[in-house]
């Protein structure tokens, strides 16, 4: 890997909800060129669709506009990597080509294959089944039919083949991360499943047509991505044992690292395969800024909000009508406000307060799990944005953050593609480590957090009493929440 010498850079692409986005970064994390493309949502009740072909024609324009500004000053592209929205799945022919439109992470038409499989609606394999069901697909019936994830149709039409698709994508397709195989159970769908490689594995090199379509010269390595959620873990440079990356944006993504997988009996937290053999613990919640209501100027009423510090009423900030995931799995559960807020901004900050007291929840239950978490926290995703709520969510966690230069997946898959075309010289921490820019750094303010105890241990007994969270884990919360004030 060069990180002297020959000018050299990596691209990463990131196929978002609502936009394709790509980065040109080289090995000191200084970002060269960045391109954004729109994507059209088909949603209809539960229904949560996106056509294929438009991921492709926004990779094209999103690379193009990303690698613009390199013709007059070239540099090596030394290879690139692609992430997707975990769990969207299509089907595909056997040469790749879409059969069907792809069922995006939140499609919630899978209810009775996901009763079936034991697995939530946002997982791929209920999708998949579905969508083979929907097809009329048959064992043994003659055309070969894939499971696809989002990602592997992009970086098949980069090489000009089919490929195999990432362990991190194919996890919620019911993959064993840990046996690196198909599980037993899932043996009779046979090669409607894909071939499966470590994330950072080598797939192939960017085809003549995908060059002149995308403007990435021919040749270019294309190596195996991950899940946005990972992508943004990478980005965040949250990769040594103990260290997390909390992902805010339209809801909220803890991801860690470990050295072992962190077992939860529950299924609330899964663990993703790291390039390297490690692993990458974490869990998705329902709560998020997707709760917060439509402000014709959010950055004013963050300053408001500071005079509302606790807020007069408790919310639960679920952003979406499908339930918790995590730190809890509750299907059943609903978006909740305790009494009536006395302005505009002192509803805002219950939200963003609510969504804290939520994030300090989902530490609370890695913590019962016995996750390691006493290594850095970062905090990414588009809610980064705001440094008032990045400084509240450190003051009610109670603990430093840290919040990079770059908030994007999309760096996260350039930082892969460094790491896997370098030589194996270094690791995938050393290489963020070099890429990954720390912006801000954030202490909790003592004075603060304390005045955060007490809504937040109202909503843990709240919580309990619905029936959602259970005992045990609110009992241990109680416990350290004691501690910390025995502590303090």
């Amino acid at each position: 890997m060069m990180f002297e010498g020959e000018p050299e850079a990596w691209l990463g692409i990131d196929l978002g909800t609502q936009s394709v986005r790509a980065l040109l970064v080289t090995a000191d994390g200084t970002v060269l060129g960045a391109g954004t493309a729109p994507l059209t949502n088909h949603r209809d009740g539960v229904r949560h669709e996106q056509d294929p072909g438009e991921w492709w024609e926004a990779v094209c324009s999103a690379s193009g506009s990303a690698l613009a500004g390199q013709r007059s000053s070239p540099v090596r592209i030394g290879g690139l990597a692609v992430c997707g929205t975990s769990g969207t799945v299509l089907l595909t022919d056997a040469e790749g080509r879409p059969l069907t439109r792809g069922l995006m992470y939140d499609d919630g038409r899978a209810v009775a294959e996901a009763a079936r499989v034991g697995m939530q609606t946002s997982w791929a394999l209920p999708k998949a089944l579905w969508l083979l069901d929907a097809y009329g697909w048959k064992e043994g019936r003659g055309q070969v039919v894939r499971v696809t994830h989002q990602p592997d149709v992009i970086t098949a039409k980069l090489t000009g083949g089919t490929v195999p698709t990432d362990s991190s994508h194919a996890l919620k397709t019911g993959y064993d991360a840990e046996r690196e195989v198909w599980p037993p159970q899932l043996a009779h769908l046979g090669e409607v499943l894909p071939e499966v490689v470590r994330p950072g594995t080598r797939l192939g090199e960017v085809c003549r047509a995908a060059a002149e379509a995308t403007g990435i010269p021919a040749g270019t390595p294309v190596v195996a991505g991950m899940t946005d959620g990972c992508a943004a873990q990478i980005a965040s440079g949250a990769l040594r044992f103990g260290a997390w990356n909390s992902v805010l944006g339209t809801t909220l993504v803890l991801k860690g690292a470990s050295a072992i997988p962190v077992r939860d009996d529950a299924g609330v937290v899964y663990n993703h395969r790291a390039p390297d053999g490690s692993w990458l613990p974490g869990g998705a919640s329902s709560v998020g800024a997707g709760a917060l209501p439509p402000a014709a100027d959010p950055a004013e009423l963050d300053s408001q909000a500071a005079a509302y510090e606790p807020s007069g009423v408790l919310t639960y900030p679920l952003a979406s009508s499908g339930g918790e995931r995590f730190p809890f799995f509750a299907p059943e559960a609903t978006a909740f406000t305790l009494g009536k807020p006395v302005s505009e901004a002192d509803g805002w900050a219950a939200v963003l307060q609510g969504v804290a007291f939520t994030e300090r929840l989902c530490l609370d239950y890695l913590h019962h799990l016995g996750a390691p978490i006493d290594g850095p926290l970062t905090f990414t995703g588009g809610a980064a944005r705001s440094a008032y709520w990045n400084q509240l969510r450190a003051d009610i966690l109670g603990r430093p953050a840290r919040v990079p230069e770059q908030i994007e997946p999309a760096l996260g898959m350039a930082v892969l593609a460094a790491y896997g075309t370098g030589t194996g010289v270094r690791t995938l921490p050393e290489v963020a480590d070099r890429m990954v820019r720390i912006r801000t750094v954030l202490e909790p303010r003592a004075s603060h957090t304390a005045r955060f105890t007490e809504p937040y241990a109202r909503l843990v007994d709240e919580l309990e009493t619905r029936g959602w969270l259970p005992t045990p884990l609110a009992t241990h919360t109680r416990t350290r929440l004691n501690q910390d004030t025995i502590d303090s």
